[in-house]
């Protein structure tokens, strides 16, 4: 009988659901599937051809796809013949999460996990969440707001702002953002983290929840944050942290924010591809995703848990609470060459925010590391 392997990113939410979904596909099928894991940031960088080369199942962030396009290290999964399994995949998604893994007309992976910046907050310190972003700034000032900005998270707060601002990103190149536009995000930026405690720029949304998470944390509020549901399970941390759409601007409502989540592919080199293509499917169904997938502490892609009044009541309404944000999410640029304009720019925002720069000569050059990163 076949036995995989598997790769997922080393946190609960990533980690945990994979365990209890094998060990049922191993109950129901006979075929046994070992997962380990990768921090975050390797998670979030490290090459997809590696990946493929030791691994039959590989969980994905959707930027990757145009990456993994030319290097031909993973099998499309659209197949004809399982029309009717996919099918409800496909209608059940999201957002954009499941056309955010489709490339040169092929899908690449299926949603197993749909994320995108929100807002946390406090329930036991607010009634509930800031509504306005010009009301963020009074917590800013009396230290009671954050804001993750070590990279790639800089990046995706710029992206986050400029869409809902209105301002106009174009993933095709080879300007990314107008440079009056540009600016204008970035002061919006600076204006949030000019008197944030310092340590933001070397906090991911992890370490700002954590933080969150204990008692005694002084933040009460993160306006862009990624959704992270295990923080609002009791128990997980002393304290639950809620989550909600994230806050207006100008009145507008939640708009472009920067999608993040999961997918689940299959390895190009797999010896077993039609039993690991089969679990794909299996773990990406409505009812796999309602029960099993969000039973094990997983943050489930298809709405048939976002719908579920038990899933939510868990959850402190995590999904009910934020679905309007992740319906509008923004899809990132996913050619070929963007996950490294990902780290550079995000390097630069932060760098640029932390020295401050001029926001014309920041977007100056970031219009140039974007330009550059489309492949010939």
């Amino acid at each position: 009988m076949a036995k995989l392997k598997g790769m997922t990113w080393s946190h609960p939410r990533g980690y945990d659901p994979m365990v209890a979904c094998a060990k049922a596909w191993l109950e129901k099928t006979g075929v046994e599937i070992e997962w380990e894991k990768r921090s975050l940031q390797d998670f979030e960088s490290f090459p997809v051809d590696e990946l493929a080369a030791a691994y039959d199942l590989i969980v994905i962030d959707h930027p990757h796809v145009g990456q993994i396009t030319r290097e031909n290290c993973l099998l499309p999964l659209d197949e004809p013949e399982h029309a009717d399994e996919i099918a409800p995949i496909a209608a059940g998604t999201i957002g954009r999460s499941y056309p955010s893994y489709n490339w040169q007309g092929r899908q690449w992976a299926f949603p197993i996990d749909a994320a995108t910046q929100v807002q946390a907050y406090r329930p036991d310190r607010r009634a509930g969440p800031v509504g306005d972003l010009d009301d963020i700034l009074p917590l800013v000032s009396a230290g009671r707001a954050i804001l993750p900005m070590r990279p790639p998270h800089s990046l995706m707060t710029f992206f986050t702002l400029a869409a809902h601002l209105g301002f106009p990103l174009r993933v095709e190149g080879p300007e990314l953002i107008a440079a009056s536009d540009g600016e204008a995000v970035l002061d919006w930026i600076a204006r949030l983290v000019a008197e944030m405690d310092p340590a933001c720029f070397e906090m991911d949304p992890i370490a700002v929840l954590d933080r969150m998470g204990q008692e005694d944390c002084a933040y009460d509020v993160a306006p862009f944050i990624y959704g992270y549901v295990s923080y609002s399970f009791a128990g997980f941390r002393p304290a639950r942290i809620a989550f909600a759409d994230m806050p207006a601007i100008g009145g507008r409502l939640p708009r472009g924010s920067a999608l993040g989540g999961t997918g689940i592919a299959v390895s190009a080199k797999t010896a077993f591809p039609e039993e690991a293509k089969a679990f794909a499917r299996w773990i990406a169904s409505g009812p796999v995703q309602a029960g099993i997938y969000a039973g094990a502490d997983g943050q489930p892609g298809h709405s048939d848990a976002w719908v579920s009044d038990q899933v939510n009541k868990r959850a402190i309404d995590f999904y009910s609470g934020t679905r309007a944000t992740l319906e509008g999410a923004f899809v990132r640029p996913r050619h070929d060459g963007y996950m490294e304009f990902q780290q550079q720019a995000s390097d630069l925002i932060t760098n640029g925010l932390r020295g401050r720069e001029r926001y014309g000569l920041l977007v100056g050059r970031l219009n140039q590391l974007f330009a550059q990163s489309f492949r010939n």
